[in-house]
């Protein structure tokens, strides 16, 4: 049947000779992967591979079918078409590093409209900012509160937070625990909304190593999660 739905491209990959297989979160079914047959091969098809950059926001109308793992899409337009997302080199890899790290991390074909939302409108404000370079930090932390682990801000005066269990401890439990200056940019970061970020004072050896931290976080509680191939590409970037 036709339905409208909304969705953010995840990932792309080219299928076969001509078609493509585009992965995307969606406002109504969570995860979603359509097949578009003979895009490769024609002048207009080409043409339709713009919409399906990573973290696009699109409007679909999709001829869905229940149980069949690839759906198809009768038409397609932006639902926001970005200004500088794509087009400017550091927002590109922070785009192409949280599409890699929400194409791990999503899994759930249910829906979810807070998270949807949450994406939509951080990913907009992305696209709007003139200081980003801590964005995809405080993007992460806040992912975790969609995802089910969200840092416990309960007893924020101990002296580590432990990255196993998600509160903070009055004890030092190894490999696990965090304290001193990493600490400090936790706490700071659980207590800002986006348009604060300006405020966060890092260089760039301590914003990768709290995104290292931000990463084994994931891979703690997320099973299956790896760490992103274009995390190389982001650190060279902001170096």
């Amino acid at each position: 049947m036709l339905t409208k739905n909304q969705a953010i491209v995840l990932s792309k990959l080219k299928y076969g000779d001509n078609d493509l297989i585009v992965k995307c979160y969606t406002k109504e079914r969570g995860i979603v992967s359509y097949i578009l047959r003979g895009v490769a091969k024609s002048r207009k098809g080409n043409n339709k591979t713009v919409y399906f950059q990573e973290l696009s926001q699109l409007y679909l109308e999709e001829n869905f079918k229940p149980n069949r793992s690839l759906q198809s899409i009768k038409d397609i337009k932006f639902s926001y078409i970005y200004t500088s997302v794509h087009t400017n080199i550091f927002k590109s890899a922070i785009v192409i590093f949280l599409a890699e790290v929400l194409s791990n991390a999503l899994k759930e074909e249910e829906k979810n409209e807070a998270l949807f939302e949450y994406l939509e409108v951080t990913l907009q404000y992305l696209d709007r900012a003139e200081h980003y370079s801590n964005f995809h930090l405080l993007f992460l932390l806040k992912l975790t509160r969609y995802l089910g682990f969200q840092p416990e801000n309960q007893n924020p005066d101990y002296p580590y937070f432990n990255l196993e269990s998600g509160v903070f401890e009055v004890k030092n439990n190894g490999i696990y625990s965090i304290s001193a200056h990493n600490l400090t940019l936790l706490k700071s970061l659980l207590g800002i909304n986006f348009d604060a970020l300006l405020t966060i004072k890092i260089n760039t050896k301590q914003r990768q190593e709290f995104l290292n931290i931000l990463l084994y976080y994931f891979e703690l509680h997320l099973e299956g999660f790896k760490k992103p191939k274009s995390l190389e590409v982001l650190n060279e970037v902001f170096h």
